[in-house]
């Protein structure tokens, strides 16, 4: 499987880290390494000081497809679920600054959170799913996909144009505004229109 990143996909966002409002979707990938095994505990990479949390919306693929159009995009997918984009800030903003990817800064071991999944009819809109991110008894993001730049078919539809999408494939579809730097003991936990589908440990 792989893990489709959107970045760039929530305006507050994009003006909380100063960057350019794209116009099309951003896109990286991160490998099935990164995934956090379940129930394990987060540990701050030694490479970084400065790693950040980003609540991110998934999608899980469910069979082949390439060149998906957007009015078909909804049959490639049952399930919905909440994660988290580990990000080393400070080795991305590295990068950022020499023109080089992102991999090394999104795509480290245990760089993706990945919650627990539930059926998409369990939702009436998945353009209007509230979402958010718990830091210590605090919540620190809040977020609704109706202020996606890109809404979730139109992301699918847009990546299927360059990778083919595969059955277990996930995709991030980018995070709201209140990301922040994590420090060892913190404790997280995501709500999906508050179900909780994770809770992780920092170390």
């Amino acid at each position: 499987m792989k893990i489709i990143c959107i970045g760039r996909n929530y305006t507050e966002h994009i003006e909380e880290l100063k960057n350019e409002k794209p116009t099309e979707p951003v896109v990286f990938i991160k490998p099935d390494s990164a995934v956090l095994p379940k129930e394990q505990d987060f540990y701050i990479p030694e490479f970084s000081n400065d790693v950040h949390y980003e609540v991110e919306v998934l999608v899980k693929i469910k069979r082949v497809g390439k060149h998906i159009k957007e009015e078909f995009a909804g049959t490639y997918y049952d399930e919905i679920g909440l994660g988290i984009d580990f990000t080393a800030r400070d080795l991305q903003s590295k990068l950022k600054e020499k023109g080089l990817p992102w991999e090394k800064a999104k795509g480290f071991d245990g760089a993706a959170v990945i919650g627990k999944w539930l059926p998409k009819t369990n939702f009436k809109d998945l353009n209007n799913l509230n979402f958010s991110l718990v830091r210590n008894g605090e919540k620190v993001q809040r977020g609704n996909t109706s202020l996606m730049l890109w809404k979730i078919d139109e992301i699918i539809s847009y990546v299927s144009t360059f990778f083919m999408l595969k059955k277990g494939d996930v995709i991030f579809t980018g995070t709201p505004a209140g990301v922040g730097k994590v420090s060892p003991n913190d404790y997280l936990s995501g709500s999906l229109e508050d179900k909780e589908l994770f809770k992780v440990n920092i170390k």
